[in-house]
């Protein structure tokens, strides 16, 4: 018999398609089981035969628990911010926005020919300025922050800068690279600056 590949599964993946088959429910009494792939660049013309070698066996194992009863989340997305969406855009001679958003409705449409079972009311792109704008945040708060060992957490750099001026680094304990160069107190009683002292500043913390 048979196998008419091309109509059966595009007919199912239809349906997935339109009846949600494969999304995780928020408030469920099922036990719960989270398989996350690592996100594709969309920085070419389409998948490359790495892409769907992982993502067969992770999907294997999402469809194996979804049978055996549990509530799999099991998200896709694209890590569309950064070099390689811009790398390709510079080599294609065109703006990277026009060149991600093109890439990845051809992801998008080679991933669902393949028919995983992805949860896509939970896609992510994180080119998205919805999204990006919580990992500049994040990235601001490190900026922002010292580690203290003694203490084991993170404390405002201000806090540090203030140990500086008074007693200079002599005394703090962090984590730091190796060739740091101690002073004992604000030089010719100069107040301690973050910019003019970088030399202490970004090799102390």
């Amino acid at each position: 018999m048979k196998y008419f590949h091309e109509q059966i599964e595009a007919k199912w993946q239809e349906y997935w398609a339109k009846n949600q088959t494969f999304a995780a429910e928020n408030n469920s009494e099922k036990p719960k089981y989270y398989v996350l792939d690592m996100f594709p660049y969309p920085s070419g013309a389409g998948l490359h035969v790495g892409h769907p070698l992982g993502y067969i066996a992770s999907d294997i194992v999402a469809r194996y628990k979804r049978h055996k009863g549990f509530n799999v989340l099991h998200p896709q997305g694209y890590d569309s911010f950064g070099l390689p969406a811009e790398q390709y855009a510079i080599q294609t001679g065109q703006h990277p926005e026009k060149t991600t958003k093109e890439n990845i409705a051809r992801y998008r449409e080679q991933l669902d020919k393949i028919g995983f079972s992805f949860d896509w009311s939970r896609e992510v792109r994180t080119s998205n300025p919805e999204y990006y704008k919580w990992t500049q945040w994040i990235f601001i708060q490190l900026f922002e922050s010292y580690y203290c060992r003694v203490a084991d957490k993170a404390y405002p750099i201000s806090e540090l800068i203030k140990v500086f001026e008074r007693e200079g680094n002599s005394n703090v304990d962090l984590v730091c690279d190796d060739g740091v160069e101690l002073f004992f107190q604000p030089q010719n009683g100069i107040p301690f600056h973050r910019k003019n002292n970088r030399k202490y500043f970004c090799n102390t913390v």
